[in-house]
């Protein structure tokens, strides 16, 4: 890529949940990343994404709608965000939900975390993710911007009064993610990214992460 050509960053909204922080936490971030030369920001929401909760075990059923309209938006990202809280100490259901119906898309892309909670401010959701991440072949950075007791900064009107350690917070992030997500997009360009082809089938159209193919009939019911 050219030296000044922007990057493209996706900030993914993890929870669905009806009241959720997650998008006033997210704007507050892209607004950030929008203020820099290298980024050109999307913002990802999976509550109206609405990709399918059931995935089929066979790797020749076609892709869900809603998972095609998402994969190009995935696709086209050098780095992503993923804005995440945490429930019973991890992410939601959701977001691996979102993880899992995709594959190259993650390849060799860096991943950074804004987490938000109470006493752990979201981190042990950002512990669980790096497993995660790491095992679709994406590069998750140390740098993280994480949200402490978030509610005490909110106003009235649900604005967020952001503090100075958030701002050098995610900064370090996107100096960290653009770094990555330039030499990973260079590479990429130039010599791709094989991965071992366990869990494929070459013939089927497409393949989630850690599909689950198994030689056992399914059970039919019967009357």
């Amino acid at each position: 890529m050219a030296e000044n050509e922007r990057l493209r960053l996706a900030i993914i909204i993890g929870s669905i949940r009806k009241g959720r922080f997650g998008h006033v936490a997210a704007e507050w971030l892209a607004s950030r990343a929008r203020l820099r030369p290298d980024f050109d920001v999307d913002v990802i929401d999976l509550a109206t994404a609405w990709l399918p909760d059931v995935m089929s075990a066979d790797p020749m059923a076609p892709r869900p709608q809603a998972v095609k309209d998402l994969a190009p938006w995935l696709e086209a990202a050098d780095a992503f965000v993923v804005v995440t809280p945490e429930y019973n100490q991890t992410f939601p259901a959701s977001l691996k939900n979102a993880i899992d119906w995709y594959d190259e898309e993650w390849h060799a892309k860096p991943v950074g975390f804004l987490s938000y909670g109470g006493a752990s401010s979201g981190l042990c959701a950002v512990a669980a993710l790096r497993q995660v991440f790491g095992e679709v072949h994406a590069v998750p950075v140390n740098e993280t911007v994480s949200f402490h007791n978030y509610w005490e900064r909110l106003g009235p009107d649900g604005t967020l009064a952001a503090c100075d350690d958030w701002h050098v917070s995610a900064r370090l992030m996107f100096d960290r993610l653009s770094w990555w997500a330039g030499v990973l997009h260079r590479a990429r360009a130039e010599r791709g990214y094989p991965v071992p082809q366990t869990n494929r089938q070459d013939n089927a159209p497409w393949t989630a992460s850690g599909s689950d193919v198994s030689a056992i009939p399914s059970p039919t019911l019967s009357n």
